[in-house]
């Protein structure tokens, strides 16, 4: 297993006066990890300000580390070398259906959800200048930048063009890169999974005119039916080339935590982190779907019977019975 690297955010305060000084803490650690992502992304960002905010609640020491993104945090908290992570849904799936490439044929299921994130939109650009206008216009053999290697989007933006017949010869690379490469024309198209507006299509939108590609209604049915996501409409005032929504399919992010912490300290973190939302959007803008009432949006993972106990007593939860660990 991948040792977790990075700075650790730690802090340790006093739990006198807290809202949770009178909980029953038995068998709770000392301290947490997070499993984020690379420095400078959302989850790195996301992660390590709500791990911040709940060391601070709740008097423990705790903080977020830098990891290989989703599929690695699979791993880690499965082990229980992280205790808490953040994955999207599909590699999730993934996880559990033991086809996670760092462990081919382990089935994760020591990984169980805690909380809704946000999305993340599959989104595709090209320049005006190119005439590609919709999927199907995309020519075969198109030079097509999936972002970094081994990224959500590269995981699965590949197969849903493979899916939808598009012939492409794939690329990979950071966002702005590919976005400079697309303007010079070494790109035919970007396909981005990532939270919008993406700044490399904000910085193009500046530069050069570009089409942000809708998918279809049958073409968005059609994705939706081989993958783990969900419908999803690109607001109109996301950029400034759309001038109406554009249809897309987005991978919902969930927290996750290791199955086997203890009950009250995960409805304890959740507590933390679902009960005001303002202070989580204060720690990034993708917080503002980090709702109780998106809690339905985890169709993939079993819950941490903390969590479920959480979502059940206030967010009108009905989770079945099947779908918490343990029972």
């Amino acid at each position: 297993m991948t040792k977790l690297t990075g700075i650790t955010f730690a802090v340790a305060t006093a739990i006198a006066g807290s809202a949770f000084a009178d909980t029953d803490r038995t068998g709770w650690p000392e301290s947490f990890t997070v499993g984020t992502a690379s420095q400078g992304g959302t989850y790195f960002a996301y992660g390590a300000g709500w791990a911040n905010l709940v060391a601070e609640e709740l008097g423990l020491s705790g903080g977020g580390e830098v990891t290989g993104g989703p599929m690695q945090n699979m791993a880690l908290v499965h082990t229980g070398e992280a205790q808490f992570g953040m994955t999207t849904m599909g590699p999730a799936a993934e996880s559990l259906a033991g086809t996670n490439p760092i462990a081919p044929g382990l089935q994760m299921t020591g990984a169980c959800a805690m909380f809704p994130m946000y999305q993340t939109p599959f989104s595709v650009t090209a320049l005006s200048s190119s005439g590609i206008t919709s999927i199907a216009d995309i020519p075969a053999g198109a030079r097509i930048g999936f972002g970094p290697a081994g990224s959500t989007s590269d995981t699965y933006f590949p197969r849903m063009m493979e899916e939808l017949g598009v012939e492409f010869d794939r690329r990979n690379g950071g966002w702005s890169d590919l976005g400079s490469q697309l303007q010079d024309g070494l790109l035919d198209v970007i396909a981005f999974a990532a939270g919008v507006p993406v700044p490399a299509v904000s910085q193009l939108e500046v530069q050069t005119e570009v089409n942000i590609i809708e998918f279809t209604e049958d073409e968005q049915a059609q994705i939706m039916a081989a993958f783990p996501v969900s419908q999803f409409d690109i607001s109109a005032d996301a950029y400034t080339t759309l001038d109406a929504p554009a249809r897309s399919v987005s991978m919902w992010n969930f927290a996750i935590a290791n199955c086997d912490l203890p009950e009250s300290f995960v409805k304890a973190v959740v507590d933390v982190v679902m009960s005001d939302n303002e202070r989580m959007v204060n720690i990034h803008r993708a917080a503002g779907s980090t709702l109780p009432e998106n809690w339905d949006k985890n169709t993939v993972m079993k819950w941490h019977p903390g969590a479920a106990a959480w979502f059940t007593e206030n967010a009108g939860a009905e989770i079945p019975a099947d779908m918490i660990h343990g029972n």
